[in-house]
């Protein structure tokens, strides 16, 4: 399940809940997948600076809602206002690799990424898989120039090796503010279509749409029915259309689409691909519009996939899991093994996350594979860590296996306890109640007993 987030903030801070966006109280299963496209994030040189130096907020602000329910952050790219973040359950990441990002500018001739696209792609149990999120230009009569951008977007080369175009994945998402609008009709047609909700009055007047009947290249991609309201121009914390002096017409600028490459191969309008053949599907369960969301003159909108592969990757390439009782009391120990073709580092390294963790270097510590090692065999290795970088208050954590040559994640143990120090504990509790006995107002209470 894949959960697609696209939402043009207009420079605004993070919401105070973002419970309906992420659908986090859906009655149904939760999502495996979370890929968030965010455009015009405040990028200020001062912010833009600091964002390069630590995470922006917006990123800051969906890791601290999605790591207390298991999710992490797989991979981010900011190219100025354009951001792309995107978050997995534990149980996948031995399953995601050659994980890259890249980006095109397009604003100002290139020079300038005010504009443009951002993408990251990887392996999913196999398949290759990429999210391009897109902020293109703006105005009504710039459509060619928005359709000439794509095109320039789409020629976006990954720069590793054996990495395929953008349009040889397998499953290539495409989302954003598109700043695709409705053509012909006036302010008042549009807006009493709106009233009325006869969005499909609409539909052939949408330049998007229009311009998939026309063009080869975006005629493989395809959408779900716009049958919610246009997510663009509000007047902000409302929903009202643009009230201002140059009164918008309200349009679909903000979308989600995707292209199955082996649809476009192999099914004809008369034919599909037989059943067996088929090793992908993608259903679109969702596609709606958020209107509660103000902070910006745009609303988000957010497609629900269920995306059904064949696994081409069925086992970890690392199995791990810790030896005996763990507690900061004595040094612990880790067992590991690997399949056979595996590609091990002597900068591999296992680390020791909380189970809330964030992304792959917010870990308690860690252990380098080779230099920690204190036995091997055929089947199994074992690679120790210090009881002083052990956590005295315990608590639930997961081991994972980060491979420097896949540059990912390839193994997590299942979640596992570790004891509280006791003797820790008990220092502690006892410095606790000697801080309480020295404040000023608690000596005089202690002293009447």
């Amino acid at each position: 399940r894949l959960h697609i987030v696209t939402w043009n903030v207009g420079t605004a801070s993070p919401p105070p809940d973002v419970t309906s966006l992420l659908q986090l109280n859906s009655l149904g299963p939760a999502m495996d997948m979370y890929v968030i496209g965010l455009q015009e994030v405040n990028s200020r040189i001062t912010n833009f600076l600091s964002d390069l130096a630590f995470d922006d907020p917006w990123s800051i602000f969906f890791m601290n809602v999605l790591s207390p329910l298991g999710y992490v952050k797989l991979s981010s790219v900011r190219m100025q206002g354009l951001l792309l973040l995107i978050f997995v359950k534990h149980v996948h990441l031995p399953f995601l690799r050659d994980i890259h990002t890249q980006y095109t500018r397009t604003g100002l001739y290139g020079y300038w990424g005010n504009k443009g696209g951002v993408a990251i792609r990887m392996s999913l149990y196999g398949h290759s898989v990429c999210f391009m999120n897109c902020h293109l230009p703006a105005h009504m009569e710039n459509t060619e120039q928005r359709l000439d951008d794509f095109e320039k977007i789409l020629e976006m080369q990954f720069e590793e090796e054996n990495i395929p175009s953008t349009l040889d994945h397998d499953i290539l998402f495409w989302f954003g503010d598109l700043n695709f609008r409705i053509a012909d009709y006036g302010i008042h047609f549009v807006r009493e279509s709106i009233n009325n909700r006869r969005y499909n009055l609409l539909w052939e007047k949408d330049q998007l749409n229009m311009a998939k009947k026309k063009e080869a290249f975006l005629q493989d991609f395809i959408e779900g029915p716009l049958q919610f309201k246009p997510t663009y121009k509000f007047d902000l914390y409302s929903d009202v259309y643009d009230t201002s002096e140059k009164k918008r017409k309200p349009a679909w600028t903000d979308r989600v689409l995707w292209r199955v490459k082996n649809l476009c191969q192999h099914t004809s309008k008369e034919s599909e691909l037989p059943e067996e053949e088929q090793t992908i599907s993608v259903t679109l369960n969702n596609y709606i519009s958020h209107m509660s969301y103000g902070i910006s003159d745009h609303k988000p909108v957010t497609g629900t996939f269920g995306l059904e592969v064949k696994p081409l990757l069925s086992i970890p390439s690392v199995i791990l899991k810790p030896e005996g009782e763990w507690s900061a009391e004595h040094d612990v120990v880790i067992s590991y093994s690997a399949v056979p073709e595996f590609p091990s580092s002597t900068w591999d390294w296992i680390g020791l996350f909380k189970v809330t963790f964030k992304h792959v270097n917010d870990y308690v510590t860690y252990a380098w594979v080779k230099d920690d090692e204190i036995s091997s065999n055929n089947d199994s290795k074992q690679v120790y860590m210090n009881a002083e970088e052990i956590p005295n208050t315990g608590g639930e954590f997961v081991l994972c296996y980060y491979s420097n040559n896949m540059q990912s994640i390839v193994g997590v143990s299942q979640p596992f306890q570790i004891q509280p120090d006791r003797t820790s504990v008990g220092k502690d509790l006892a410095q606790e109640e000697f801080n309480w006995m020295r404040k000023p107002d608690n000596l005089e209470s202690h002293n009447e007993f």
